[in-house]
């Protein structure tokens, strides 16, 4: 049973989903408290962990700030549905996803799965044809290793942002669909009114920088979805 840790204050809904994560495999532990979350989180081996964004103390996005100070592990979000604020500042702090409350239980399990599966990545070994180094101008991606590197110098990234980073510089020169992207990294059906994909791409943006004449690696062609640029060129979208 892969264990997960779950912080939150709702008693209700932390009963509901200890009953419902354990039927489907999971061992489950709950703290109620921000300040906890972080010690349990550090301390003790977890594959993901639930984090609401309301707690009492400290709020979600301190607990995130500090377990990711220290650690990669996967953190799943719980917001307020509608609060787009949260969701991005979430994803921008490196949350792997979120779920708007209130929530379906399976929805909540099948987004755990999908960033599990993701996080696991790293333990499949690349078929032997492929290349484990990737290099376009100065930015090398290790599948190896999962290290990424700009100028010699290595960059933390979260698994999402990694994963779509290999996606892109694989098919770099092309464009990739948002919905391929979704698909293929965040693991579920594409929704237009889901935009977490552009905040993690927005995020990627920012921790790789731009190169002299070409502000932006990554372009977004409006309406379909992102190309990594081969060299310093710019490409239009037709806007």
């Amino acid at each position: 049973m892969e264990p997960v840790l779950v912080i939150d204050d709702d008693l209700e809904l932390c009963e509901l989903l200890s009953k419902y994560l354990q039927r489907e495999g999971f061992e489950v532990k709950i703290v109620h408290d921000g300040n906890q979350g972080v010690e349990r989180a550090l301390s003790e081996e977890y594959a993901l962990i639930v984090l609401d964004v309301m707690l009492p103390g400290i709020n979600g996005f301190e607990v995130l700030r500090r377990i990711r100070a220290e650690s990669r592990i996967p953190i799943l979000m719980l917001t307020a549905r509608g609060d787009d604020v949260d969701r991005i500042v979430g994803l921008e702090m490196g949350a792997d996803d979120y779920l708007p409350k209130p929530f379906n239980p399976r929805e909540l399990v099948a987004r755990i799965r999908a960033v599990l599966r993701r996080s696991n990545a790293d333990a499949i070994k690349p078929p032997p044809e492929e290349p484990d180094l990737i290099a376009i101008t100065d930015i090398e991606l290790d599948k190896a290793t999962r290290v990424v590197r700009r100028a010699g110098e290595p960059i933390t990234l979260t698994v999402v942002e990694f994963d779509l980073l290999e996606i892109l510089m694989k098919s770099a020169g092309r464009i990739v669909t948002r919905e391929e992207l979704v698909k293929t990294v965040l693991g579920r059906d594409f929704s237009p009114y889901d935009r977490s994909i552009d905040t993690h791409l927005s995020n990627l943006r920012k921790k790789l920088g731009g190169l002299p004449g070409c502000p932006e690696r990554i372009k977004t062609i409006r309406g379909i979805g992102y190309i990594f640029l081969k060299a310093a060129a710019v490409i239009s979208d037709g806007q």
